[in-house]
């Protein structure tokens, strides 16, 4: 039994707020806080980092015992005070690593997809990539180094990380009392604004104290437009994860001398020029504009997210058990199911090669695991007939394109 991750019922538990939040939506006649296409962008991101996580997820918990075993300042007991100073020096932790997210280029392009999102509601909260898991680490770190448990630093991450999902929501207006004290979901809606008011606000997840202190506090006051202030105009899985690490790379190109390089890769997103973005769009994603005015693949893009949701699921609770070829076999159909989403959205004329992809995938490995790994041709020849006899990827397309 100790071989099972239970961790792997976060999912199904992050699905069903979700929905409580949509009813609660729609009972309070508020639909707008959803929008399908950013909820589907949302949800992918979320499905990519838990999936990627897990192949990393116990180097991070490895690196505080060793920070802790080898470098420790202090050696901290288990005591309730102790949980109290643990949970204040987390959440400090917590908001110089996001403040630094927000003020530094290079963090700011892990941290970026987090704010992509035009929706602030409990999807928004799963935008969280693996590369921004590694410098949250990073900075954790800092806790078993000045002496507090591993044990109690993962416990506490734990609570954490639940607390901050439950401030990504609409649905709760301000509460003025508690804004004394903790981040309330009007607090975090503030810091998540692209409104010039509100920008590089409310850095801290549990307690506004720090903002106070730093100079960073703000009060919700009209109502906040959520987002970038230059918007991505992709729902591309992959340009959403990467496009600022671009923008970093031909920032730095562009520079003209060695300090101006170092501003590009550790300077502020502030200063970053704002034309790069939309050459980088215009030359990867051939700058097309998104005229849909309904999807009519909705079920179809349902149905890959909840066959993606299933598989991470069981694949979190037994992966452990599995041997590598099941891990290697799952991640890549995993992943490519999440591009084929963003394709899928985008309109993409060669999303029918992420299928055959996807069909590959799944045969080599059936074909794998009985033993017949020399007739890996045999799927490649009914692809070749059913493309060239029966145009698969013409009625394939026919089925999923829409006119513009």
């Amino acid at each position: 039994m100790e071989h099972y991750n239970y961790l792997a019922f976060a999912m199904p538990a992050f699905f069903l707020f979700v929905f409580l939040e949509y009813k609660a939506a729609q009972h309070k006649k508020q639909p707008g806080l959803f929008k399908y296409e950013s909820s589907i962008s949302n949800i992918s991101i979320g499905i990519a980092e838990r999936l990627l996580n897990l192949f990393v997820s116990g180097t991070f918990y490895g690196w505080y015992y060793y920070v802790y075993d080898n470098y420790a300042i202090f050696y901290i007991p288990n005591h309730w005070l102790i949980w109290v100073a643990l949970i204040l020096a987390t959440d400090f932790v917590w908001y110089w690593y996001h403040r630094l997210g927000h003020e530094v280029n290079l963090f700011w392009a892990a941290h970026i997809v987090h704010h992509q999102s035009e929706e602030f509601n409990f999807t928004a909260a799963a935008r969280i990539t693996t590369l921004q898991a590694v410098v949250r680490t990073a900075f954790w770190c800092l806790l078993p180094l000045f002496g507090f448990p591993p044990a109690m630093v993962i416990s506490m991450l734990l609570i954490h990380g639940a607390y901050s999902f439950f401030t990504h929501t609409q649905l709760i207006g301000r509460v003025k009392w508690l804004e004394y004290v903790f981040i309330t979901p009007s607090l975090h809606g503030v810091h998540h604004a692209s409104d010039e008011k509100y920008l590089d606000k409310n850095y801290g997840d549990i307690f506004v104290f720090w903002d106070k202190m730093f100079g960073t506090f703000m009060k919700e006051e009209e109502q906040p437009k959520y987002g970038l202030t230059h918007p991505l105009n992709s729902y591309s899985f992959l340009w959403q994860h990467f496009h600022y690490y671009f923008e970093i790379i031909e920032s730095f190109r562009r520079a003209k001398c060695f300090k101006l390089k170092l501003k590009a890769v550790f300077g502020s997103p502030a200063y970053m020029d704002q034309d790069i973005r939309p050459e980088l769009e215009k030359f990867f994603l051939q700058d097309r504009s998104l005229q849909l005015k309904e999807l009519r693949f909705k079920g179809y893009l349902a149905f890959q997210i909840l066959l993606s949701v299933t598989m991470l699921t069981w694949f979190t609770f037994y992966f452990n058990l599995l041997h590598f070829e099941d891990k290697l076999f799952t991640t890549g159909f995993l992943l490519i199911t999440l591009i084929n989403c963003g394709a899928l959205l985008e309109q993409r004329n060669w999303i029918y090669y992420l299928e055959y992809g996807r069909l590959l995938t799944i045969s080599t490995y059936f074909l794998y695991v009985q033993g017949y790994s020399q007739y890996i041709f045999i799927p490649l020849i009914v692809f070749f007939i059913a493309e060239k006899i029966f145009s698969a990827g013409k009625r394939y397309n026919k089925y999923i394109l829409q006119t513009r």
